[in-house]
């Protein structure tokens, strides 16, 4: 076995040197999803591959370790080999953590694998694609402002005038993820003023999670080289729409790949199957839990309303239902039907840690055969609170202390997250919030302080 590890190496290090690398990346995520990493020399690489790069988890954002603790080592990925597009003599791998020799409970990417594991067990893998959306900003006299100071519509979504001024940048980042094989087939300018989206190809859900956490570095290092900065904040304007990542979901047969969410017979006539339905109610049932992990920071709740955008509505799905290719809803069947999309999801979340949690509940809802009832079509936005009582819908959290109450309560948390990140979570973010109510800002000292 260590013989065939160490030619296998030995044909990556011979391959990396031919492409003119010189560094290794051992990279994993903290609780955020963003990257922590040590850099190697290409002449160590058998030794970064086998483990040796080890961290502090203390100094880290929820890595759950005390300062005496033994370090985590990174045991990285092969497959997850990455070539930086804008600094090429450096590869970037994915890592799972390690503690005393065996996977660390609290890796982001090993609970993943976990539930993958499980979907595998009921002869499954897991597809998934992440619409990427973004802010790209410059800062002028201290604020943050478009790129294109013709960026100004009311409502600038599809604006060809602001992409075509933005060109430069955003076609850099789109050949970067070309060249790394990931398939862009549509970019544009967003609904807010200086927001962009990127969608490209999905794939295993694993892979897709390693590609979203390097998207976001690799997005933010171009943007810095082009005097900008890009924000993955999931709401920056208070008056503009908020960056969604929407989660687009299949299960596929594991041998032979078919699409096991396809079903051009569907009565209920979203092109879904049984299986599909079966998914879907499942998240239904855990979505307040799920919000906390694809909705993760306070800012994320001031994203998930129905309005607050000048352009008229926040395309942000607010209620805890599920319809055809419409937009109001928590979960959407897209027009062509075999997948679903989780619309909740935005641009801060930790790719590993929503997957994990909301394909846990998907198989959940398989194994218990739920039924998610008719699918709404009509737009859920219009509904008085004591309509939507009446239709049995309730409403999604409706800030970070009730996802994490939620999320507290659900055994699925802890099921999925094994109970030390379970905890960490739970501590880290109930922290969060406390900080964010107890700080007094502007908009209390101008409304109150000279009133009273």
């Amino acid at each position: 076995m260590m013989e065939n590890l160490t030619a296998q190496v030995q044909d990556l290090k011979a391959s990396l040197e031919a492409k003119g690398v010189k560094y290794a990346l051992a990279s994993f995520v903290d609780i955020h999803g963003m990257c922590k990493a040590k850099s190697v020399p290409l002449s160590h690489l058998g030794q970064m591959m086998a483990g040796s790069e080890l961290f502090t988890g203390a100094a880290l954002d929820g890595v759950p370790q005390d300062i005496n603790d033994e370090e985590v080592a990174t045991h990285p990925d092969p497959d997850s080999m990455t070539i930086l597009p804008w600094k090429p003599e450096v590869a970037w791998f994915a890592s799972d953590l390690y503690l005393k020799g065996e996977p660390f409970e609290a890796c982001c990417r090993s609970i993943l694998k976990k539930v993958l594991a499980s979907a595998a067990s009921m002869g499954f893998t897991f597809n998934l694609g992440i619409e990427t959306e973004f802010f790209m900003l410059k800062e002028t006299d201290g604020k943050p402002i478009p790129v294109s100071d013709r960026d100004t519509l009311a409502k600038p979504c599809y604006d060809l005038q602001g992409l075509l001024d933005n060109y430069s940048w955003v076609t850099e980042i789109v050949e970067a993820m070309n060249s790394l094989g990931w398939d862009v087939y549509s970019f544009d300018h967003e609904d807010g003023n200086g927001q962009f989206e990127t969608d490209f190809a999905y794939c295993d859900s694993l892979k897709m999670a390693d590609r979203f956490t390097f998207f976001r570095l690799m997005v933010k290092e171009i943007a810095r080289k082009h005097g900008f900065f890009a924000t993955f904040m999931p709401k920056p304007f208070a008056n503009r729409t908020g960056s969604g990542a929407h989660y687009n979901m299949s299960l596929a047969d594991i041998n032979t790949g078919t699409n096991l969410f396809y079903d051009s017979d569907d009565p209920r006539g979203c092109k879904l199957s049984k299986l599909g339905y079966q998914f879907i109610a499942g998240i239904l049932k855990h979505a307040p839990a799920i919000c906390a992990i694809i909705a993760p920071t306070v800012n994320s709740y001031k994203r998930l309303v129905a309005r607050g955008s000048m352009s008229g509505f926040t395309w942000a799905p607010v209620y805890r239902c599920y319809g055809n290719n419409n937009r109001t809803n928590m979960l959407r069947i897209p027009l062509a039907g075999g997948r679903v999309e989780c619309r909740a999801a935005d641009i801060s979340s930790n790719p590993y840690l929503g997957a994990a949690i909301i394909l846990a509940a998907g198989l959940e809802g398989i194994q218990e055969g739920l039924d998610p009832g008719e699918p709404h079509t009509e737009n859920m936005y219009s509904y008085s609170l004591e309509q939507l009582a009446e239709m049995g819908i309730q409403c999604l959290p409706r800030n970070l202390s009730e996802a994490i109450a939620a999320f507290a309560s659900d055994p699925l948390s802890k099921n999925v997250f094994g109970a030390l990140m379970y905890n960490t979570y739970i501590q880290f973010k109930s922290q969060e919030w406390e900080e964010y109510h107890t700080h007094i800002s502007d908009w209390e000292i101008q409304r109150y302080l000279k009133f009273f």
